[in-house]
């Protein structure tokens, strides 16, 4: 499990919002950070990417998808599939931890080292070690709601920070 961070990610009405918290924790002891930014666009604002995991490995992998989104025009699906065979083939980078959460207008994915790119059958996702927390929350808001999805990822952290220790309320929220 990737602990200290929790990333969600929601799709409702043509809209994805993907959220972070801003918490860095070194080992199980120590707040280093409270306001890191784990969402980031990419391909001139047209995706939007969530990670968790090392820092310097997760900026790693963002950068060598950003490539991958050049290399195929913006093609959020293809560019993730190419890119999570790199990953899991390559010497070095399947040695990088993280997980990531893409999107672009038209979909979302969760992309791992071990080869898979997942699109949530409802356009929920959540990683990290509040992941979970907030995936249950995001999707109880998503089900008994009308919010948008920005305002469901903002909520969901907030009940995750409640709950997860390695989890703040300093919220990052970018939508696409």
């Amino acid at each position: 499990m990737i602990r200290s961070t929790t990333v969600v990610a929601v799709r409702r009405d043509g809209m994805t919002a993907i959220a972070a918290d801003g918490q860095v924790t070194l080992s199980e002891t120590t707040i280093l950070k409270h306001k890191a930014k784990k969402v980031r666009r990419l391909s001139s604002g047209k995706v939007v990417c969530g990670f968790a995991g090392s820092v310097a490995d997760a900026q790693a992998l963002q950068d060598k998808f950003e490539s991958k989104l050049e290399a195929f025009q913006g093609n959020l699906r293809r560019a993730a599939v190419e890119f999570a065979k790199e990953w899991r083939t390559d010497k070095i980078l399947r040695q990088l931890n993280a997980l990531m959460i893409v999107a672009d207008v038209e979909g979302l994915l969760l992309v791992s080292g071990d080869g898979n790119v997942i699109e949530p059958d409802d356009g929920v996702a959540g990683i990290g070690s509040g992941g979970p927390y907030a995936l249950a929350a995001a999707r109880a808001l998503l089900l008994h709601t009308d919010l948008n999805s920005e305002a469901i990822v903002r909520e969901a952290l907030r009940i995750a920070s409640e709950i997860c220790v390695f989890t703040n309320n300093e919220v990052t929220v970018e939508v696409v």
